[in-house]
């Protein structure tokens, strides 16, 4: 597969960049070692900034009878299209994809973000839903 055929495939090539290069230049101002509600906060300033729509905390339905409200809450959905979960640990481990996994599943959305804010270099990791 050549590159043109590549970049036809990314889910939601242009939103995904925009939300991505925000993350960039709220890691380069940040940096490192702040706590994930910090970067909440400043990528919120830099989304409204950039008259991006988006739902702060947006709580997931309740997926089972018995389940209490608000249990998961994803940190933001950019457009009504993309579940963007911000971390600042170590590093991104299984749970944190399995995690993505079930928020998208659960609001029916194709494409997840994760960013991990504590890495030096920032590496945001696309998660598919292939059942959108």
């Amino acid at each position: 597969m050549n590159a043109n055929a590549a970049n036809k495939e990314l889910v939601f090539k242009d939103l995904s960049y925009k939300v991505c290069g925000l993350c960039f230049d709220v890691h380069n101002n940040l940096g490192r070692y702040r706590n994930e509600r910090q970067y909440g906060d400043a990528l919120e300033a830099m989304f409204r900034e950039n008259k991006l729509a988006y739902q702060r905390e947006f709580a997931l339905p309740i997926s089972f009878e018995g389940e209490k409200s608000r249990r998961n809450i994803v940190d933001f959905l950019i457009d009504d299209k993309i579940v963007l979960d911000l971390k600042a640990k170590t590093i991104i481990t299984k749970d944190d994809y399995f995690q993505m996994k079930r928020y998208l599943d659960s609001v029916n959305k194709k494409l997840g973000i994760i960013v991990n804010f504590r890495q030096k270099a920032l590496v945001p990791q696309r998660v598919l839903n292939k059942n959108v």
